[in-house]
């Protein structure tokens, strides 16, 4: 479990930096014009919401109170680097619960 949430951390890491060399190399708006005029732009936006919803659900379903929004909230804004921190924190008890013996 704790190899899967340092990968997880490497992997974020890594995708970081990703973020930092487009940010620092490319230009956003004229790949945002591409993204939204393309075919295939549109799919990777529909793609990448439709992971952002399924997220939530996770998110909603396995934190159960209003701490669900204020994970659930920046997911559009920062992207799959916020799930992955939400997975690598909450990655115990998820098992747990999962793992946990039925009634």
């Amino acid at each position: 479990m704790t190899a899967l949430r340092i990968l997880l951390a490497v992997l974020a890491a890594c995708f970081a930096g990703l973020i930092v060399r487009a940010v620092l190399a490319g230009d956003f708006w004229a790949a945002g014009a591409w993204l939204t005029t393309d075919p295939w732009g549109i799919v990777t936006l529909a793609d990448l919401y439709l992971g952002f919803l399924l997220s939530s659900v996770v998110i909603v379903a396995a934190e159960r109170n209003w701490r669900a929004a204020l994970w659930i909230a920046p997911i559009p804004f920062l992207g799959n680097i916020w799930t992955i921190v939400w997975f690598i924190l909450r990655f115990p008890a998820l098992l747990a619960r999962i793992h946990a013996p039925k009634a």
